[in-house]
């Protein structure tokens, strides 16, 4: 999904960044190997990027999910936000680096139900969050609990949901090319 305006700012390297951002763009390729497009255009704010970074680093390292159940979150949350660029870098890190299985995978990006049990429950109850503003009724949460999270998690969905939020918006706004190395998961809402 892109916005009807699109951001004319140009996408930004670590030699025309704010110190900040550049600081930010100079991590990622060092993690990475290549700096996403994503971190570009995101390093017109520097705000933005470095809150980026450090909410999405938080919840990887702090948020008590297996790295599978991460990427269902952050996919659930990218996919109800329609953004075509961060459900296909999820789709990717979850093929490649997470062990989520891919029927998993390709049934959040089709809307299609999910196999796992436990893995369902997690998306649905991410995706409640997003549609109902945070606003879950008692029975959602009760499901959710009930297939074996805690209430913390509820808090981790929450940062997920903030952080996916950032990229999505900014991505939305920029028109964000998917990086040659998702392209084999583009999507498409």
């Amino acid at each position: 999904m892109q916005a009807e305006y699109k951001l004319s700012l140009p996408a930004l390297d670590d030699a025309k960044a704010d110190p900040l951002a550049a600081e930010r763009l100079r991590e990622a390729r060092a993690k990475l190997g290549f700096v996403p497009n994503m971190y570009g255009v995101m390093a017109n704010s520097p705000g933005l990027l470095d809150t980026y970074v450090h909410g999405y680093e938080r919840f990887r390292a702090l948020s008590g999910f297996t790295p599978a159940e991460q990427e269902v979150v952050l996919l659930a949350v990218s996919r109800e936000n329609g953004c075509t660029y961060c459900v296909a870098a999820h789709s990717f890190i979850a093929d490649k680096m997470s062990s989520v299985p891919e029927d998993v995978t390709n049934a959040i990006r089709d809307g299609q139900p999910i196999p796992d049990a436990r893995l369902a429950a997690l998306h649905d109850f991410t995706r409640i969050m997003v549609v109902k503003r945070g606003l879950p009724d008692k029975a959602d949460v009760e499901a959710f609990l009930a297939a074996g999270y805690s209430e913390r998690h509820i808090l981790e969905i929450v940062l997920a949901i903030a952080v996916k939020t950032l990229s999505n918006y900014a991505n939305h706004l920029f028109h964000t090319q998917v990086d040659a190395m998702f392209a084999g998961r583009t999507w498409t809402d």
